[in-house]
């Protein structure tokens, strides 16, 4: 198990990215729009820099749904590949046969 407090962190985190969302891309938008005044542009960037970094998308962490594991995660079955056999070999994901030959 990954610890409480990194889990919670990265909910956090996840909670800001949500609520900033629409106001940090109408901010890249104005400062990425070429057709703009360069002054605009900066202005954007400045109020950009102004929001809480948390708030970024790219500050959250893929973790395991079930163990809050953040490494070896497969996004498709939000889980990390430890929690995926244990549950693979207890017959607890449909489809899913422990390889043996």
């Amino acid at each position: 198990m990954a610890k409480k407090s990194a889990v919670n962190r990265n909910e956090m985190v996840k909670k800001l990215a949500k609520q900033y969302a629409a106001k940090r891309a109408s901010l890249k938008a104005i400062a990425n729009d070429e057709s703009l005044p360069l002054e605009d542009r900066f202005e954007a960037r400045l109020k950009l820099a102004e929001l809480p970094r948390n708030s970024a998308p790219n500050r959250i962490r893929n973790r395991c749904e079930v163990t809050g594991r953040p490494r070896a995660y497969y996004r498709k079955l939000k889980m990390s590949r430890i929690t995926l056999r244990d549950l693979g070999s207890h017959g607890q994901i449909p489809g899913l046969v422990k390889s043996s030959w």
